[in-house]
């Protein structure tokens, strides 16, 4: 007799595992218990299902791993729209900038975290990586929550929120990256360093060996406009990506942001550093960034995940509009529609962010042992029927609004399409309130 008994069993799906081969079971059902997937399976007719806590009819929907969103800005959220058609530098030296001077602190950093988080629950992703200030209070709203997340401590030589010494921006990484090893499930501490036009060589250098002292990720936007590349071009005669390699900076542990404006060369040296790439490619088109030749970085054997960046330059944390973004922008750009093809982006947006993060072997994809992180989405609505192909669905079709379900190490996140034992009006309300100050403060 068959004495198993699962938490949870999810039944009557279309199971899309990512794993290696893609597999794709109709009528498929996952098995979970303590927190991690145990069985992925396709009952046969009148096959009764194994004993379980609870039983849930996918009803012929789409189960799928959760979404892993590269790059984000999770306090942003709350400048969304602020300051919006306006090149990079003057975007944020003029706008986002004083306004976080203005207004971000650790109550302001907390609101715009759990919101964002909200959003991104609500729309099937279930890991996101962070760069932002205040990272303790990031941490702390992404645990509440009930999202995964690799969470990083920005470094700026200029005074920022929580670090009004620049002098100290290194410590109080390395002293955030400490507290937060170990101390959640949920969450990974790193360290992220702005930009190398906002960070010196020496802050870069010293950064960098403190995360690799500590065993964490190092994340950095790189060679993300042109101007960028000039800049570094007149101070150091090469390529921004050119000059990271000089000063030690590329590994398997750090995640190049953007990484537009690189040459053959550069990919040469970002593939055998071992250093994974996070593609944000709505924000790189609202500002005018760029094109990043992602399919040249895949041919490489780059690690490329998805990112949608802080919901102030994109303006909205949907991987879904993420990935038809992606799809359709570099299929234009290289006058060629069998590029960036449909499964190969559904594994971007999954097993690429996870093994961006040294994730890969617990997140990512449906398959025995790794963590239950998952999501239903709802099929049975004239936008999703009929279905011949489920990965070209889950990339031109699928919307935000159309997942029901989301799992977060075995416990619901979302039911129903609504937050589990959180309060999203009040959140919302509050969201609303501090808008109204920003008005007060600054001209919009």
């Amino acid at each position: 007799m068959n004495t198993v008994r699962y938490d949870t069993i999810i039944y009557n799906g279309i199971v899309i595992t990512v794993d290696p081969a893609f597999g794709v079971h109709q009528g498929g059902a996952v098995a979970i218990a303590d927190g991690r997937i145990r069985k992925v399976w396709h009952p046969q007719a009148g096959e009764p299902l194994p004993s379980a806590s609870e039983t849930i009819d996918a009803c012929g929907g789409i189960v799928m791993p959760g979404l892993v969103n590269l790059h984000t800005h999770l306090p942003m959220s709350l400048f969304r729209g602020l300051a919006d058609d306006l090149p990079l530098q003057k975007w944020l030296n003029d706008h986002i900038f004083p306004a976080e001077a203005v207004h971000i602190d650790p109550a302001s950093v907390r609101l715009g975290a759990r919101l964002s988080c909200a959003e991104m629950l609500l729309g099937g992703t279930t890991t996101c990586c962070d760069g932002y200030f205040l990272a303790d209070d990031v941490a702390a709203s992404v645990v509440t929550m009930g999202m995964r997340a690799v969470v990083g401590q920005g470094v700026i030589d200029f005074p920022a929120p929580g670090v009004p010494d620049p002098s100290c921006n290194i410590d109080v990484a390395r002293d955030f990256a400490r507290q937060w090893s170990g101390r959640s499930e949920l969450v990974r501490p790193a360290i992220f360093c702005h930009a190398p036009y906002t960070c010196s060589d020496q802050t870069l250098i010293k950064a960098k060996e403190a995360a690799e002292s500590l065993g964490v990720l190092f994340q950095i936007h790189a060679a993300e406009t042109r101007n960028e590349l000039h800049q570094v071009q007149a101070s150091h005669g090469c390529s921004v990506l050119s000059h990271l390699h000089g000063l030690g900076i590329l590994n398997a542990r750090t995640l190049l942001v953007h990484a537009i404006w690189v040459d053959a060369r550069d990919i040469e040296q970002i593939a055998a550093s071992g250093a994974p790439i996070a593609h944000c490619p709505e924000s790189n088109m609202k500002l005018g960034s760029g094109v990043a030749p992602v399919p040249d970085f895949l041919e490489a054997g780059i690690t490329v995940g998805i990112g949608t960046d802080g919901c102030a330059s994109n303006n909205d944390l949907d991987l879904w509009g993420e990935m038809d973004a992606l799809a359709k922008l570099h299929k234009v750009q290289r006058l060629d529609p069998t590029v960036m093809n449909a499964v190969t982006v559904v594994r971007m947006a999954t097993m690429g962010g996870a093994a961006a993060l040294g994730l890969a072997d617990d997140i990512g994809s449906i398959e025995p042992g790794k963590q239950a992180d998952l999501i239903v989405i709802d099929v049975d609505q004239p936008h999703l029927t009929p279905i011949y192909h489920p990965a070209s669905h889950l990339v031109y079709a699928v919307r935000a609004g159309d997942v029901r379900h989301v799992m977060v190490g075995g416990k619901w996140a979302v039911q129903d399409r609504r937050l589990t034992g959180f309060d999203l009006d009040g959140l919302l309300a509050e969201g609303v309130r501090f808008a109204e100050k920003v008005k007060n403060k600054i001209k919009v």
